[in-house]
């Protein structure tokens, strides 16, 4: 408290109590409750869910800079204050987030002299750290400015500068089109991709008036070396004096993972633009680890420099500190640093797929997970029952590398924008016999990889990884829409769908049960030939109550695959169940073989809380050791959520 008046105390106090009213449902009101580290001393990345718009402000008028983080997401949506206990430092670890209101896409700050707006396309909410979302001010320009109804926007950020120096705010919008790049399946025959970029472009409407009764002109494009600002996508806009000249340059960002300086070679009333160059380090350009990202310009560190505060789209907010210096005409910023929390729930980034198994054999289930990053991670559990504590993530490694899937250039079907994400998902089993867990994985790719573990039980150590190699007869299959060939016998099927490694047929082999490359669910058996296991094509032995061909997935390209699967005896009759992402998970009961099909009836949902955005991703364990599978999904948000099994309770 040190430091603090007397009021900015008690405002402190009365905007903590209001914080505490107006967050979230308790977890205990549902059915499927979130799942908590239960380490109060743990340290881990600030996060919220899937898409971060951070908006660095002294929420609490304390005298030090807080993080307010607005996150669109299911079912994390919401805006989340971020406390900063730990004063005016660099690096402070911020309190777990509180929500103090709804979510949105594109909200951004917008100040004013000494007030904070919260801003959305056509409108403001005025006083927002005193009223949150209840003062809510309507600008007089469509929120669209009037774009055609063929442009396709995915990105819409309003904030205010005064652009040109005139002592009055105007209105700046970062607008991202999609119309040219279309969205997926345009690959030629040698992975190029035929249709056009993403465009970010940016727009300033010039105010008459004055910021209470403002007059804005018709939107204008900036211009920047003599053509419109365009960067690749969502470009998030700043308006700073970023080589310390005494005039505005221009900071974007991009849907990818790069920053664009447009430095102004104009004057602070009368401003033009070089053209873009992208902020580099060590001689390449500085990026993010992931994409989507959201740079908010603010001096952090007090140092009297621009920093950018930069969203990621796992949720994560980090520093990308301006080091003062300007060399070759751009400023100098260093590589992004995460914030940091004190950890509450577990997030592993976003679309969490995770997998409960004991690793590490100690007794105990722990939970391996991937993420859209495309990494895999083991949260320990260091013990305590159906409540266990878990360490924080450790990012797992495969020949001395940390394991990250990537598409690249043209890994996605969904086309190059998606070029850093890897969408693992994953299975542990034995899976070469030898009695060790390994760790086998679909991801972005459909390429069907296994990690095999040459470390012991309790010290697990993954090789370089393998590709799943199956006993075609011809040319192994791949999905029609995918521009590449698989290599010799390697099984590629749809992307984003779970290989699921078990016994499936009880001859003491690991089979593999999954979505082949129609999307059929499908029984890849395992046998003995040679002395060697040997990975048989997958058959269509599933069926559902009509008799009909168990197809999960009918759809093509990028709406293909994405099924999420646990295979595990549910409900204790000894046959082999299905689960399944839906709204949290849902069972596919077997009924057992007709005619040479196995059944699955659809049972529907196990819970009634919905988790999911984009998907979710189940799986089971057993924490308070009952012989009875419990139900763990993971969600959009990157959170995982837990259900007692109901025979748990009888």
């Amino acid at each position: 408290m040190r430091g603090l008046s007397l009021l900015a105390a008690l405002f402190s106090i009365v905007c903590s109590l209001s914080l505490v009213l107006s967050a979230a449902e308790p977890e205990a009101e549902h059915d499927m409750v979130m799942l908590d580290y239960n380490q109060p001393d743990l340290v881990v990345d600030l996060g919220v869910g899937l898409w971060s718009f951070p908006m660095p402000i002294d929420y609490d008028h304390d005298g030090d800079l807080d993080l307010v983080v607005s996150c669109p997401d299911k079912p994390y949506n919401g805006t989340y204050f971020f406390e900063n206990p730990d004063g005016n430092v660099k690096f402070p670890v911020f309190k777990p987030g509180v929500k103090i209101g709804f979510g949105s896409h594109n909200m951004w700050a917008g100040q004013a002299g000494d007030q904070i707006s919260a801003m959305l396309p056509g409108r403001e909410f005025s006083n927002f750290t005193e009223k949150q979302f209840s003062d809510e001010r309507k600008l007089p320009v469509d929120g669209r400015l009037n774009l055609k109804k063929e442009i396709k926007t995915r990105a819409n950020q309003w904030s205010y500068a005064d652009y040109n120096g005139d002592g009055v705010l105007d209105l700046v919008v970062g607008m991202g089109e999609w119309q040219d790049y279309g969205w997926d399946d345009a690959y030629n025959d040698e992975g190029e991709w035929t249709n056009g970029p993403l465009h970010g472009f940016v727009y300033v409407l010039i105010n008459k008036g004055s910021y209470e009764n403002p007059d804005y002109a018709e939107p204008e494009k900036i211009q920047a070396g003599g053509a419109p600002v365009d960067v690749y996508g969502r470009p998030t806009p700043n308006f700073a004096d970023f080589d310390n000249d005494g005039d505005l340059d221009l900071m974007c960002g991009e849907f990818v993972d790069k920053f664009t300086y447009f430095e102004n070679i104009g004057s602070r009333t009368e401003p033009e633009y070089a053209s873009g160059q992208y902020l580099m380090h060590d001689g390449e350009p500085l990026t993010m680890e992931l994409e989507m990202i959201t740079p908010y310009a603010v001096d952090w560190d007090g140092d009297n420099d621009v920093d950018l505060v930069v969203g990621d789209e796992d949720g994560r907010v980090a520093l990308v500190e301006h080091t003062g210096k300007v060399e070759n005409g751009q400023p100098v910023f260093l590589p992004p640093v995460y914030f940091q929390q004190q950890a509450n729930h577990i997030k592993f980034g976003a679309l969490a797929t995770p997998y409960g198994y004991d690793w590490d054999g100690d007794g105990d289930e722990d939970v391996l997970c991937g993420n859209t990053a495309g990494h895999i991670a083991l949260f320990e559990n260091l013990g305590g029952g159906e409540t266990p504590k878990f360490a924080g993530p450790e990012l797992l490694e495969a020949d001395g590398k940390t394991i990250r899937i990537m598409a690249g250039p043209n890994g996605s079907i969904q086309g190059p924008c998606e070029s850093k994400w890897g969408y693992t998902t994953l299975t542990v089993a034995d899976w070469n016999g030898d009695d060790l867990p390994d760790i086998m994985a679909n991801s972005i790719w459909g390429k069907i990889v296994w990690y095999e573990n040459i470390g012991t039980r309790t010290e697990p150590k993954l090789a370089a990884e393998k590709p799943v190699e199956v006993e075609w007869d011809g040319p192994a299959p791949k999905p029609a829409w995918f521009w590449w060939t698989p290599e010799g016998k390697a099984l590629v099927t749809q992307w984003r769908t779970t290989p699921s490694m078990v016994d499936f047929n009880e001859d003491g082999l690991m089979d593999l049960v999954m979505l082949d490359h129609e999307g059929y669910f499908a029984f890849f058996e395992r046998t003995q030939q040679d002395g060697q296991m040997k990975l048989q094509p997958g058959k269509r032995i599933f069926v559902d109550e009509n008799g009909e061909l168990f197809q999960p997935n009918p759809k093509r390209a990028g709406g293909s695959g994405r099924r999420k699967i646990q295979i595990v005896d549910w409900n204790g009759d000894g046959k082999l169940d299905v689960l399944m992402n839906s709204i949290n998970a849902d069972l596919y009961l077997n009924e057992g073989t007709k005619d040479g099909k196995v059944v699955l009836s659809h049972q529907g949902p196990l819970a009634e809380r919905k988790v999911s955005g984009h998907s979710s991703s189940p799986t089971v364990v057993d924490w308070n050791k009952d012989g009875i599978p419990d139900l763990l999904v993971g969600a959009e948000d990157g959170h995982l959520y837990y259900k007692r099994n109901p025979r748990s309770d009888k």
